[in-house]
């Protein structure tokens, strides 16, 4: 079968849920080897592609696997986001100017660029393009992980959406917006996103919309249910934990209701970090199981989510998550029926056989290209 794609993860190093903690008192190098370490991961889980949605260290990451230092799926990247004042992206609890990458000498994962209005916006996605981003990701809505505001809030008006957009465009590139609540997802789609990410609180506007544009949903809903099974112990703040609880089974029925309309969706798992102990990265393909135990799809279209609709998002539709002359020779070998039961590809040692490129970089199965 194709190689599979995680549409929406970020690669950070981090071992905690508060994040900027840990972030602030790990050295940068120990962050990277981390990473590398979890892209070895994913790649034997059998996901040849991902989509780092934000942040700098899978930005750098992309072109050490693309120069082939280290293993790993192919990375399509982000980079630095691109978030208002008192959204999603900015850190509330610290001093603004420590915040933007522009003006802070400290680091974590997530540094994000912050503007106002529709001039500051077409200027943070040029230079968002200039550090290599491949393409732009803004934050559309409040969030669950975020301290001061709500996955109901929406950030950025129409006319700053549409100037990062057409900054996007004019480089070749798209936008993915983060977009929870429902008057955000309808803004983005307005303002010509068409990949929508988490669409918690999506509405019959929202739905329409989407149908309209064409648009494509990725619900990660993994992120959210790691958050309310493991986030305590990894020290996940109370306003995050409260909040994921509070919309995890409002967020399975809205892309239920999504789905049963005809949305396209897509596989993301939203990981950004991993509790020792534990292997989220891996795990990637969670993301297809509660697609079809929590939403109902059938097994059969969870693996066009992360295939071919998830090739979308990743601006590599016609290229990647199909098996066709002319496509790049993505492909995984698999013990099992994942057609029949997509927790096959949560076991790694079921993941015989991975070319990513027309190149073997895993094979369980033998023969003389055993590696």
């Amino acid at each position: 079968m194709p190689g599979l794609i995680d549409a929406h993860v970020h690669v950070t190093g981090l071992q905690s849920g508060d994040y900027v903690r840990e972030a602030l008192t790990t050295p940068i190098g120990v962050l990277f080897v981390r990473g590398a370490r979890v892209l070895e991961r994913i790649l034997d889980a059998g996901f040849t592609t991902i989509v780092d949605a934000g942040g700098v260290i899978g930005l750098h990451l992309r072109d050490a696997v693309a120069e082939g230092t280290i293993r790993g799926p192919r990375i399509v990247a982000a980079g630095y986001p691109v978030s208002q004042t008192f959204g999603h992206g900015d850190v509330h609890f610290l001093p603004i100017e420590y915040v933007d990458v522009r003006t802070s000498k400290l680091f974590q994962p997530f540094m994000p660029l912050i503007c106002d209005g529709a001039d500051e916006c077409r200027k943070a996605a040029r230079y968002a393009l200039r550090e290599g981003a491949d393409f732009i990701k803004i934050f559309a809505t409040g969030g669950v992980a975020s301290q001061r505001d709500r996955p109901e809030y929406p950030q950025f008006t129409i006319e700053e959406i549409k100037a990062i957009v057409e900054e996007a465009r004019r480089a070749r590139r798209f936008v993915h917006a983060h977009a929870e609540g429902a008057e955000g997802i309808v803004n983005a789609l307005r303002a010509g996103v068409t990949r929508i990410a988490h669409a918690i609180f999506i509405d019959d506007e929202g739905i329409s919309l989407a149908l309209e544009k064409n648009a494509v949903i990725i619900p990660t809903l993994s992120v959210v249910k790691l958050l309310v099974e493991h986030g305590e112990k990894a020290g996940v703040p109370d306003w995050a934990l409260e909040k994921a609880r509070e919309v995890y089974k409002i967020h399975v029925e809205n892309i239920r209701r999504a789905y049963r309309a005809g949305v396209r969706i897509a596989t993301g798992t939203d990981f950004f970090f991993e509790p020792p102990g534990t292997k989220f990265y891996g795990l990637n393909a969670l993301e297809l199981v509660l697609l079809v135990n929590e939403v109902g799809m059938t097994p059969a279209e969870a693996l066009v989510a992360a295939t071919k609709n998830a090739a979308y998002i990743a601006g590599l539709e016609g290229r990647v998550g199909e098996l066709k002359p002319g496509y790049v020779a993505d492909l995984i070998a698999v013990k099992g029926s994942p057609d029949q039961d997509p927790k096959t590809l949560l076991c790694e040692q079921n993941i015989g056989l991975v070319i990513k490129e027309g190149k073997i970089v895993k094979n369980l199965v033998g023969g003389p290209d055993k590696k």
